[in-house]
């Protein structure tokens, strides 16, 4: 696979590791064409110290030394899920032991780094938040004229022309904050959403994974380890031995925009009843419409992620010898 080594993006990935934040993360830090400036953390998958804990992990594992900000532990109204432990294991990172990181948080709290790093480098940073959106909705209750700073807001969340994944109508991320989802959603930014109407389309199975220890023995030997507990999660749900490619699919659209179709809606959430956290196309609402990943080359998709996951021991070396 070629890229254009000449042109990378700048970008911010808010997360809450989890597996396949982890594959995520791992591919940004892989990409040439991307620039990873920070993580923030937030509730989701696990409690927000461990998602901090493991972002640091994994900015270490990476032979990175961005810094990691440590966000919100609960959602803005409604009372916390609990995190799906079932899905990534007790500590994120299915049946391995807690990571044990020798850095430290940043000093600033989430929506602070963000407001600050998006300030001084105006226009120029994406955000990638694969998470509850708590962090986000948070930097526009403390910066309100944010938007204005921000290039584009990558998502993945949401289930707005398909069932969800938590309920009938309910994608995890926004209902673990279907408050703060709506906030983000009514703000003046230009947002690319990439939900589960394209991310349950892309999936890698367990040889995947071993294909990438044998490319990449360190951080593709660790993917297979993670992602083995991940895959035994979807075999239990959807009867296969796969797994859904959501939060790499939502970095590859940062890349490879034109992998993904979109189409142009405003979106609301539904925020208490049988329904919360529903992601609704609303054309009435009176809202900037979002970009909503509505078809996706899968095939396509897999193979960048493969493709780039491929290098990243390479890339990781050649950043230690940068450093």
């Amino acid at each position: 696979m070629s890229v254009n080594k000449d042109k990378t993006d700048k970008i911010i990935i808010d997360t809450d590791p989890g597996i396949d934040d982890a594959m995520a993360i791992h591919l940004a830090f892989a990409d040439a064409r991307l620039e990873v400036l920070a993580l923030t953390s937030v509730f989701g998958n696990v409690f927000t110290e461990q998602a901090t804990r493991n972002a640091l992990a994994l900015v270490e594992h990476a032979g990175s030394t961005i810094p990691v900000a440590a966000g919100a532990a609960r959602p803005r109204s409604q009372t916390p899920n609990a995190p799906s432990h079932y899905v990534h294991g007790k500590e994120g990172f299915g049946n391995l032991p807690a990571p044990r990181p020798k850095a430290q948080p940043d000093p600033r709290e989430a929506p602070q780094l963000l407001s600050q790093m998006c300030r001084q480098q105006s226009g120029e940073i994406i955000l990638c938040p694969v998470g509850p959106l708590t962090n986000i909705a948070a930097l526009l209750d403390a910066d309100p004229d944010i938007a204005a700073h921000v290039k584009k807001l990558v998502i993945m969340g949401g289930a707005v022309w398909c069932p969800g994944n938590v309920t009938n109508v309910a994608e995890a991320n926004i209902w673990n904050d279907p408050h703060a989802a709506d906030r983000v959603f009514a703000a003046d930014w230009d947002i690319d959403l990439i939900g589960l109407d394209v991310t349950q389309k892309v999936t890698c199975v367990q040889d995947d994974f071993e294909g990438l220890r044998q490319t990449s023995p360190d951080i593709g030997g660790f993917l297979a380890d993670i992602t083995s507990f991940y895959i035994d999660f979807y075999h239990s749900v959807v009867g296969q031995h796969v797994c859904m490619m959501h939060d790499p699919s939502a970095v590859i659209a940062v890349t490879d925009r034109d992998a993904f179709e979109f189409r142009e809606a405003p979106l609301r959430v539904v925020c208490e009843g049988d329904e919360i956290g529903r992601t609704i196309a609303d054309m009435q609402c009176g809202r900037r419409p979002v970009n909503v990943a509505a078809g996706v080359d899968s095939a396509r998709v897999r193979k960048i992620f493969l493709d780039i996951c491929a290098q990243a021991d390479t890339m990781r070396s050649r950043r230690i010898a940068a450093s």
